[in-house]
């Protein structure tokens, strides 16, 4: 079953998430859910802050993006399907290069897109759905993307790493936006 996409203005993109200390039946649906849903709204990566889940889980998938991506397990270039898609549970993630500035969407900021500045490559570690540790070393789209959803598990949006005049410049579309989200939050109670 795909899941509804939290838009900005929903409280649950702003909270931290709880560590996943067991991988359980629920969990496990939920990261089949997620995936579907990534799918289906033509995303590269989706947080569980995203379908209003305040946790340490985020799914991507950059198989079929057209930006490239890097990857390397054991420090050996490895081919991106060993890991797509991939679920990343409870990562730490620390920069391994200098930060470049590139092209960034949101799913919970539809048609918004703006230059952020990030890291390169990153190193990552995290949980597996399957609750294996794993780490890797990745560069291109799939670090932008892996930064990109950890900062949403953490409460942190995009928007709040861009220039202040890409905000500016949206500034009437992310009330709008926001307005809306809140309304129809409102109307649902």
């Amino acid at each position: 079953m795909s899941l509804e996409v939290v838009k900005y203005g929903h409280p649950a993109l702003r909270k931290k998430g709880a560590r996943i200390e067991k991988i359980t039946p629920e969990i496990q649906k939920l990261i089949g859910e997620m995936l579907l849903t990534m799918e289906v709204s033509n995303g590269v990566g989706l947080a569980a802050q995203q379908v209003a889940q305040a946790l340490q889980l985020a799914v991507i998938d950059v198989l079929l993006a057209d930006r490239p991506s890097t990857l390397w397990i054991d420090d050996k270039p490895a081919e991106l399907a060993v890991l797509m898609p991939l679920v990343l549970i409870n990562p730490e993630v620390k920069p391994a290069a200098d930060p470049v500035a590139g092209g960034e969407g949101c799913l919970s900021f539809p048609e918004m897109y703006a230059e952020i500045t990030r890291p390169a490559q990153v190193d990552v570690t995290c949980t597996n759905e399957k609750g294996k540790r794993i780490s890797f070393r990745c560069g291109g789209l799939l670090a932008r993307a892996v930064q990109h959803e950890v900062d949403h598990l953490n409460g942190i949006l995009f928007i709040d790493r861009m220039e202040s005049k890409d905000k500016r410049e949206l500034q009437s579309e992310l009330e709008e936006l926001q307005a809306e989200t809140k309304a129809a939050l409102k109307a649902k109670k």
